[in-house]
């Protein structure tokens, strides 16, 4: 009941930690790069060797410590090390079973690889799927609850046992913000014949299933640079010869003329709103005219640079995926301008993410504003 109670408590610990986290500073709410990062992880859970009687009866607590890191957005790598407790078993006639307490570790080096980055359109989602494959060492003692006992088997193993460890697994882990994470692992491992002090004449195996804790540092800012536009500038060609030279106007002195200023063109501006719908940063056909408006207007205007900001709605999502939405639907109106022919030098790129919510609604801040003034 104990180990029950142990449990329950680490479940509502998550919950907690999940709660104050949302609750994050606005440094979480900047646009920043998904990879390359690193990261520490807690775990806590059950585990149970596989043996003659039934896995349920050999249910223990397991706890997990890791130290690792991802250098693109879907290959990592970590070191993991796992243990203590653990319960081996055989069936001594038709009514009775005995069981026996031992303790062991295991270190791995283990490989993740994120499903849904490597198969999706995105380098950042904030539910995650891995496939986790590692290699590594176990090492066991403290057996005598069955060396002592008088069902001590040949097999028994006295002062400790080391042994291989082959792990295959998954993981679900979701993003609660930049920085924290919570996971459910479940991980098959599998162990040398005599780990579990019975001879089968073949490789024992051990499942675990550990709810766990990940705090992810290291990250770097995505820095957005505006292009450096130059206006043409308009030069006199001509040979620099005396007859080409032009004539310069001599004005008497006591002869003064007013000359009215040129009249001022007013300026013109453009603005256009692409609206996309929830989670998406694909331009739907009922904004491409739009588009098409823009790309005329800009053509128009040679000279004129235009500003395309993204923004997301803070009602939905969380900050840190609003902030890609916003920063995908920008470059997505940028694309689609650019491959109509308008030069990417005239396009300057700004995202806001869900920090400013430019017509307060929900829907209709899920929008890329385009802004151009002559």
């Amino acid at each position: 009941m104990s180990r029950i109670k142990l449990f329950l408590v680490s479940l509502l610990l998550l919950q907690f930690v999940s709660s104050a986290t949302k609750a994050q500073s606005a440094a979480d709410r900047i646009d920043f790069k998904p990879t390359p990062y690193m990261f520490v992880g807690l775990q806590g859970g059950v585990q149970s060797t596989f043996a003659e009687i039934s896995p349920f009866k050999l249910i223990t607590p397991t706890a997990s410590l890791s130290f690792g890191a991802f250098f693109n957005p879907s290959f990592g790598a970590r070191l993991h090390f796992n243990g203590l407790w653990n319960k081996g078993g055989f069936e001594i006639d038709d009514d009775d079973d005995f069981t026996y307490n031992y303790k062991y570790v295991t270190s791995d080096f283990d490989l993740l690889l994120n499903l849904c980055t490597l198969f999706g359109r995105e380098d950042y989602y904030p539910f995650n799927v891995y496939l986790i494959g590692g290699v590594g060492l176990t090492y066991a003692w403290d057996n005598d609850d069955l060396v002592k006992s008088d069902h001590a088997t040949p097999y028994a193993w006295k002062d400790n046992l080391l042994s291989h460890n082959l792990r295959l697994g998954a993981m679900l882990d979701y993003n609660i913000s930049k920085h924290w994470s919570v996971n459910l692992e479940i991980t098959a491992n599998n162990l040398a014949d005599k780990f579990n002090s019975c001879h089968h004449a073949k490789d024992d195996w051990q499942l675990t299933a550990q709810l766990g804790l990940a705090y992810k540092f290291g990250f770097g800012k995505r820095v957005h640079t505006a292009p450096v536009v130059v206006a043409p500038v308009e030069e006199y060609v001509g040979d620099n010869s005396a007859e080409s030279a032009p004539a310069l106007l001599v004005v008497p002195a006591t002869e003064k003329k007013e000359v009215a200023p040129p009249p001022v063109k007013a300026a013109e501006t453009l603005q256009k709103d692409i609206f996309f719908t929830i989670a998406s940063s694909e331009i739907r056909k009922s904004e491409a005219a739009k588009i098409r408006e823009v790309v005329s207007w800009l053509e128009s205007h040679p000279t004129v640079v235009a500003t395309i900001t993204g923004h997301a709605d803070a009602g939905t999502g969380n900050p840190v995926l609003n902030a890609r939405y916003a920063q995908n639907r920008a470059e997505a109106v940028a694309k689609a301008i650019k491959d109509a022919g308008i030069d990417a030098s005239r396009l300057k790129v700004d995202s806001k993410g869900d920090k400013a919510m430019p017509y307060g609604d929900n829907e209709k801040s899920r929008v890329a504003i385009i802004l151009a003034t002559e």
